[in-house]
């Protein structure tokens, strides 16, 4: 071992690498591609925070102006939330000391408590939107701000059956107050503590943005306080924002990365359709070879004004066949016009695929064009797409509706509203009564008949229940029973067969159907 070491000691120490030896060439500084790209490596915070002052306000910009930015927004609400947003509660009946037939009862009279908040405008302060319409502008303000922000509070109304409702803050309100710029334990208006765990948001009275409330405050800058959390460790804050790094208190609109090709590229659009308009606007010219001293000799001083007045006559009543008499010496040049580009459409294409590709979305989704795509290829697009889709509604569950959901049920059970539950008892237990599933909207079919007949044959050999297929469809199983139960009954009591016992067929699928095909895209 002695002799190890002294084999180590006496070894030459490695020289330095040279600027031509660097390990990774992405590192060479002497790399003529790569020398002037010198980027600060900031913190999380330090890198994003200042500059959400631009990426904000140009991130909506696009939103009003660009018809895809628009769309693509619109796509990704519709397709991670949609039009359902239900409740399906599970408790953690065997933490809670209850049967699974215990539970389940207990799970039905919450839902319907539940529902009379959330399917109401009970949800919301503003008694506008009921708590689909609250999480769908909260999603919308996610991707287009980057933050979404929301303080519940406790508003008692004559005629309500709750006092628990949400308020929607725009993230511009959150933000550090100017006098206490200084301390570095605030972010982008949130207080940490020395764990970087959120202590308070400090949220201004009006928008920084609004120039006809300024005069309704003492004085500009107001700010409140407002603890994150309860006495009693529930949210009393409730941001939903993407944490891309450690340490990052705020988050960016989702076109950031993409935001430079997404304003090239409309003005690029733009220019190129005003110049297909003005070049419309032209059919032909007027041209003549007479000399200057033969066109005063033929029209006088002002042969312009000669050929107008040959002309007059002709506007605004030229017909099919019509002859046009031309002014001596002239003849008619035909125009013909270079643009549209014939390039624009290929080059057009690949810029929105990096944008799709930004978006996380498919550019078939995105451009909402799937003529030039197959059967194959969509399904295996739109496959790519719901496993994004899929991690953002765990994204929404985890951030958004399981503490607005801690937040009511904390009402629910101190109002005496939950059979057997009390408030200190849900406090003790608050996972295990909270657990729950959300159903969002259904993803759809592409071809309804294998996909049904897929789903048959997955809950036949075990690989899935009927609670994921409906959810996947965007229903709830029980519910989906009961129903199918009255309507088999109601079938008897009427005397008709009952069709909905009749099996599905399972039809045999030509392979060349799901391969690239002519026949496939049709």
């Amino acid at each position: 071992m002695a002799g190890r070491r002294r084999n180590l000691s006496v070894q030459a120490a490695p020289e330095r690498p040279t600027p031509e030896g660097a390990a990774h060439t992405a590192a060479d500084p002497t790399e003529r591609t790569m020398r002037e790209w010198l980027p600060f490596a900031g913190s999380a915070d330090s890198d994003l925070i200042p500059e959400l002052g631009a990426l904000i306000p140009r991130s909506r910009d696009l939103s009003r102006n660009n018809g895809i930015a628009a769309s693509g927004i619109q796509t990704l609400k519709d397709n991670i939330v949609g039009n359902v947003l239900k409740l399906s509660s599970k408790p953690h009946y065997r933490m809670l000391g209850w049967t699974r037939d215990e539970a389940e009862e207990w799970s039905k009279a919450n839902e319907a408590e539940f529902e009379s908040w959330a399917h109401t405008v009970e949800a919301d302060a503003g008694r506008q939107m009921n708590l689909l319409g609250l999480t769908l502008q909260a999603l919308g303000a996610a991707f287009l701000n980057g933050d979404a922000v929301a303080i519940p509070v406790w508003v008692p109304r004559p005629g309500h059956r709750w006092n628990t409702r949400l308020q929607l803050i725009e993230s511009d309100r959150l933000a550090t107050p100017p006098q206490l710029q200084h301390r570095v334990d605030i972010r982008g208006g949130i207080e940490l503590d020395r764990h970087g765990a959120p202590v308070a948001a400090y949220i201004q009275r009006t928008h920084p943005g609004d120039r006809f409330g300024w005069h309704r405050l003492p004085e500009p800058y107001a700010y409140d306080r407002v603890p994150w959390f309860t006495p009693d460790g529930l949210q009393r804050v409730v941001h939903l924002h993407d944490k891309e790094r450690t340490g990052q208190s705020r988050g960016k609109p989702i076109v950031t990365s993409v935001m430079k090709e997404f304003r090239l590229a409309g003005k690029y659009s733009e220019a190129h359709l005003e110049t297909a308009v003005a070049q419309s606007l032209i059919a032909a010219f007027l041209e003549s070879d007479l000399s200057p001293d033969a066109a005063s000799e033929l029209f006088g001083a002002n042969p312009g004004q000669s050929w107008k007045d040959q002309l007059s006559g002709y506007h605004g009543r030229l017909k099919g066949a019509s002859v046009i008499p031309l002014p001596a010496g002239a003849r008619l040049s035909a125009f013909n016009p270079s643009s549209p580009n014939p390039a624009f459409e290929s080059f057009m294409e690949s810029t929105l695929r990096q944008i799709a590709t930004g978006l996380n979305i498919p550019y078939e989704l995105l451009l909402k064009d799937f003529s030039k795509t197959n059967y194959s290829s969509a399904r295996a697009a739109l496959l790519e797409a719901w496993r994004y889709f899929q991690g953002r509604r765990r994204w929404i569950k985890d951030h958004w509706l399981r503490p607005i959901y801690e937040l009511w049920m904390e009402e629910a059970a101190w109002a005496g509203r939950l059979p057997g539950v009390s408030h200190a008892d849900y406090l003790t237990n608050r996972y295990a009564y909270t657990r729950c599933r959300w159903v969002f909207s259904g993803r759809g079919w592409v071809d309804p008949v294998k996909e049904a007949n897929a789903a048959k044959i997955r809950m036949e050999a075990g690989l899935s229940t009927l609670e994921d297929e409906a959810a996947e469809q965007g229903q709830d199983w029980e519910e989906v029973l009961e129903q199918r139960a009255r309507e088999r009954r109601k079938a008897q009591e009427l005397g008709l067969t009952d069709l909905t016992e009749r099996p599905v067929v399972h039809e045999p699928v030509a392979p060349a159907q799901d391969q690239d095909t002519p026949e496939a895209s049709e």
